[in-house]
């Protein structure tokens, strides 16, 4: 009986065993060497950016960039369409020293037969906005239209920074004019909620917020879609306790 040696050395044997049987050190496998390089670790992800809570004043433009108007135009809810709205913030912000920014009043309007609606939420910039102060409102416009925004009584004050009068207060002036949805978009032209667009003082109604965010039934009341007033008129938006008196948001 003939027997066969075989043509596998005793070193190559010994290797074959430290690295892998598999790997044909006795045949010739035709099998891939295992592959034994470290993948390198993912990098760390940036941290979000986030925004401060206060900012420092004496930067090259004035900290303020929201406030409410300390006083309406004083016709009802007839404010001179948008345009006027907007002069009235930038009169009001220029008098305090943040007429550096440019305003705009936070309305709605409902679309007519010759012109679209316009949404409040797409006429005040990307933010983030604050008060007089240097106290974070919002940080964007989605936050400023979620519950983590800080509309409220303590914080939504006048461009001199006085506190606006809320529940409890004598009188209540609580009724901030917005002609918006929870959202910031406007109604359906079918709905008047905007005083003929903020041109009349008689007829139609207008949808306000509570900036102290307190006044009707439990729970939390909205700041920019609460109730619609019972008129226009000046004397009806303060009965309903209001004084015609609206947001104001710098886009710069």
């Amino acid at each position: 009986m003939t027997f066969f040696r075989s043509r596998c050395s005793a070193a190559a044997v010994s290797a074959a065993l430290g690295a892998a049987l598999m790997f044909g050190a006795c045949g010739g496998s035709d099998a891939p060497a295992p592959d034994t390089t470290e993948t390198p670790a993912a990098p760390e992800p940036e941290p979000a950016e986030t925004v401060p809570d206060q900012i420092q004043m004496g930067g090259e433009k004035s900290v303020t960039t929201f406030f409410i108007t300390s006083v309406g135009p004083g016709d009802g809810g007839d404010l001179g369409g948008l345009a006027g709205a907007d002069a009235h913030c930038q009169a009001l912000a220029e008098a305090e020293y943040a007429g550096d920014h440019t305003w705009r009043a936070y309305l709605s309007t409902s679309a007519t037969d010759t012109e679209p609606a316009v949404h409040a939420r797409d006429r005040i910039g990307t933010g983030p906005w604050y008060n007089a102060e240097a106290l974070l409102i919002a940080a964007d416009v989605e936050t400023l239209h979620s519950d983590n925004n800080n509309v409220n009584k303590e914080r939504a004050t006048t461009e001199r920074l006085d506190p606006v009068n809320g529940v409890g207060d004598d009188p209540n002036r609580h009724d901030i004019l917005t002609g918006s949805q929870p959202d910031g978009t406007a109604f359906p032209a079918s709905d008047d909620r905007t005083c003929g667009n903020w041109t009349s003082s008689a007829d139609g109604s207008a949808m306000v917020g509570h900036h102290d965010r307190i006044g009707r039934g439990d729970g939390v009341n909205s700041w920019n879609s609460e109730h619609p007033s019972r008129g226009c008129s000046q004397d009806d938006l303060v009965g309903t306790g209001g004084a015609g008196l609206f947001y104001c948001f710098a886009i710069d």
